[in-house]
């Protein structure tokens, strides 16, 4: 098996196969990282005097070659191949001769990774933000779309008071908004470099970190080696508290939809063309979609612990049982981005129910609004709840079910402009247009 650090000696079979473990089916994701990364470092090699500007051209002509194969889904980490770090030496070595052999000097497979994997889910959580950002649209515009339509609110699952379908895609909107914080946080502390930081402590070679920062298009550094080396497991930590975010969101709002699309709730509805059904119940529409993302982002919330669990307690420095943190993250955020899209698709196509309130078992939901309109005529609140209680217990009760809430996001006054305005201002902060910009420099 090829590998950058064999010498002499051949290790066991079966160690081999049991610490290489699922590692080349998750390299091959970060393929295009890679060479990224070693187009980056090549360029800072010659400028420090340590890459001939002849090697630098054919290094940059050949890494260029490769990157173009792998977005044309044209490259494949070889049987025998450790990872793809050495899949792409072995390919420079391969097809230019010994200056493939130089690009490693400078650098351990430890900030290769590092870096990698920074940039690996710098660009998973910049597709995550286009998904929230389709999703939270498309809720803000069934919440202005609906926002005269009532609907039953509920506390502990009793009828409880007047809402609205406008509050209820609007709420959804807001927690979005909310969790895209979390995922600028986590974006933030993605973008930063550790290349140069070697294997944890440094090099005596005269690198010129701020130079491969600013070709990878990173916000800033990793300043500090021994930091740079522990941010991997502390960054994935951070980026699936992130993400199970907008899973805690996503499978509540799946919650709602599967109880408002059974039949004693029967609040909204979908083509049946989107539901499934019975094998001997004829009338049933299943809501498998939300309840497979209900289950799927359920277990997306238990990440955080399964990465806390693997990396907690461990000292300073590299340790090997880093890389299952891919098996853990990298999987996530395919399973993320699928519910965000299934989410918005499905909701493009929901027909709300714009009657429900005649019925008259939510006729006790007007209770509250019935005690409002009498301290507002004067009378003191405990004298008002009490009589309005006793006309309920009495049979007595028949409401206004007029509403009429106008304070901040209340039904009468959603605030959805301002919910918008939070969203913009946060995702303005990601600065994606600078990224892509230093990448497309790197590779043209």
């Amino acid at each position: 098996m090829s590998k950058l650090w064999q010498k002499t000696t051949n290790v066991n079979e079966l160690v081999e196969s049991f610490t290489v473990g699922r590692d080349r089916e998750f390299d091959r994701q970060m393929a295009a990282f890679d060479v990224l990364g070693s187009l980056a470092h090549t360029q800072m090699l010659q400028t420090i005097g340590l890459m001939s500007a002849e090697d630098l051209d054919l290094v940059q002509r050949e890494l260029k070659s490769i990157y173009a194969e792998i977005q044309a889904d044209n490259f494949e980490i070889e049987a025998g191949v450790e990872d793809v770090h050495s899949q792409v030496e072995l390919l420079l070595t391969r097809r230019i001769g010994d200056a493939g052999k130089k690009i490693h000097s400078g650098r351990s497979r430890n900030d290769q990774v590092l870096v990698d994997l920074k940039l690996f889910f710098r660009d998973e959580l910049q597709q995550v933000v286009a998904e929230i950002e389709e999703l939270f649209n498309q809720l803000i515009e069934l919440s202005n779309k609906y926002k005269d339509v009532l609907l039953p609110g509920y506390t502990h699952l009793q009828v409880a008071m007047p809402s609205s379908f406008g509050l209820w895609f609007g709420a959804y909107a807001e927690s979005l908004a909310d969790d895209m914080e979390l995922i600028l946080a986590a974006y933030k502390i993605t973008n930063k470099n550790p290349l140069g930081s070697a294997a944890g402590y440094g090099s005596s070679f005269p690198l010129n970190r701020t130079l491969t920062t600013q070709l990878l298009g990173f916000e800033a550094l990793n300043y500090n080696v021994v930091y740079a080396q522990m941010g991997r497991g502390k960054t994935e930590r951070i980026i699936a508290q992130a993400l199970s975010s907008v899973a805690a969101t996503l499978a509540r709002m799946a919650m709602d939809q599967t109880l408002y699309l059974s039949q004693n709730f029967a609040f909204v509805s979908y083509p049946e063309n989107l539901t499934t059904g019975s094998s001997i119940m004829p009338h049933k529409k299943n809501p498998d979609v939300w309840e497979i993302m209900r289950g799927k982002c359920n277990r997306l919330q238990a990440l955080p612990n399964d990465i806390a669990m693997m990396t907690t307690n461990l000292p300073s420095g590299y340790h090997r049982e880093m890389q299952l943190l891919k098996e853990l993250l990298f999987p996530a955020f395919a399973e993320l981005k699928s519910c965000l899209h299934m989410a918005n698709f499905m909701l493009q196509h929901i027909d709300v129910k714009t009657n429900i309130l005649d019925d008259s078992k939510y006729a006790y939901l007007f209770s509250v609004e019935e005690v409002n309109r009498q301290v507002l005529n004067g009378v003191p609140f405990r004298d008002a709840y009490k009589q309005v209680g006793l006309d309920i217990e009495q049979g007595n009760f028949n409401p206004d079910k007029t509403v009429n809430h106008t304070h901040e996001g209340s039904i009468g006054n959603l605030g959805n402009e301002y919910i918008t305005a939070a969203m913009d201002t946060v995702l303005q902060q990601f600065k994606f247009d600078k990224t892509a910009e230093a990448i497309e420099r790197l590779v043209s």
